[in-house]
């Protein structure tokens, strides 16, 4: 048991039952025994690797996506680059060692990153210096917004229900013989999830993440009225079907009730709910990371950086392709969204 554990097992003796949202956020985020508040878990120390710190690749092509969006949508002079739940600053470090020979690109961009765990904002200061901080998205300024989400939907505490004739019952985390546990409410209809009546059966399992259309809301609003784009990137599918809440430590997968706080919680994004609340914009098609990273043209990216490369270095290097690319590594499992003005073109790499 973990001190958090222990301080859930006394709230839930206190006020019942607590949602699946409510038990994932104390895990990720609690000011003091928090997982997300307490470390750095990125890389082979940490709990699991993302794109970014696999191969510079990446980033490098989505800054150049972004970029080439940029002049497609006539180079505006001030601009704000954001990226949601950065990590280390990976990502951005490499997409603007990427764009410095995009001409007028660097002088209009304003790098603003929101992050709430004081660990991974050192981190994050250390790769981008001149970056501006923020606690949430609704405090970026008022001017075109080129944004990155990579992994960071997934991390988002969801909701869980079971579908119980027309209404549902919410999954919810409770105590037992000093252990937490799993149940279920009692029946509700819970109304907005009336859409989902159509294409569920009774005891079908879907998931619901309540700050999903707040901050797909704040982005559409702020690309509706002064341009940008979007690229989210996550591990999901075109819609929520089944239990995909999972934990990881030490890059294997473990149980997400055993020692909250010190283990990874995430679920599958739900990327019809995205698209859903994009309004007043438009969405691309979804399509898989490796088609995305294919078309900004990774390989011949990957083929240039070889040359100078032999022995370990150049297998490593070939492995981070195909784990990024390859539909049995990420490239299938990652799916990519882009968000564009209504009468623009998605991001290079995308399909309208």
């Amino acid at each position: 048991m973990t001190a958090l554990a222990d301080l859930l097992i006394a709230r839930i003796a206190r006020t019942g039952p607590i949602t699946v949202a409510d038990y994932m956020a104390d895990c990720l985020m609690h000011p003091e025994y928090g997982y997300y508040s307490t470390r750095d878990p990125l890389g082979a120390k940490g709990d699991f690797i993302t794109a970014p710190e696999i191969s510079q690749m990446f980033g490098e092509l989505i800054g150049l996506s972004l970029a080439q969006s940029w002049q497609d949508q006539g180079s505006p002079a001030a601009i704000t680059l954001a990226e949601l739940g950065p990590g280390r600053g990976t990502l951005v470090a490499d997409a603007l060692r990427a764009t410095r020979s995009v001409p007028g690109f660097h002088d209009a961009l304003q790098v603003h990153f929101i992050e709430t765990s004081p660990t991974l904002r050192a981190a994050q200061a250390q790769n981008v210096p001149d970056a501006i901080w923020h606690d949430t998205i609704d405090d970026l300024p008022d001017r075109p917004l080129f944004l990155i989400a990579n992994e960071f939907f997934d991390a988002l505490p969801i909701r869980q229900f079971v579908r119980d004739g027309e209404g549902w019952r919410e999954r919810m985390v409770g105590e037992h013989d000093g252990a937490l546990q799993f149940g279920l409410s009692a029946p509700a209809p819970f109304h907005f999830l009336d859409h989902r009546c159509g294409d569920t059966r009774d005891g079908d399992l879907v998931e619901h993440c309540p700050a999903l259309p707040g901050i797909i809301d704040t982005i559409s609003d702020r690309i509706s009225r002064f341009g940008g784009a979007g690229l989210i990137i996550d591990y999901g599918d075109w819609q929520s079907l089944g239990d995909t809440l999972q934990a990881l430590a030490g890059h294997d997968h473990t149980d997400p009730l055993t020692n909250p706080g010190q283990v990874d919680l995430t679920a599958h994004v739900d990327f019809a709910a995205i698209a859903a609340r994009a309004i007043g914009i438009k969405h691309s098609r979804l399509t898989t990371q490796g088609v995305f990273l294919e078309r900004l043209g990774i390989t011949a990216r990957a083929q240039a950086l070889a040359r100078n490369l032999t022995g370990d270095a150049l297998q490593n290097h070939i492995q981070a392709h195909r784990r990024l690319t390859h539909p049995a590594e990420m490239g299938d499992l990652f799916k990519v969204i882009g968000l564009y003005p209504a009468t623009g073109m998605p991001p290079p790499g995308l399909e309208p």
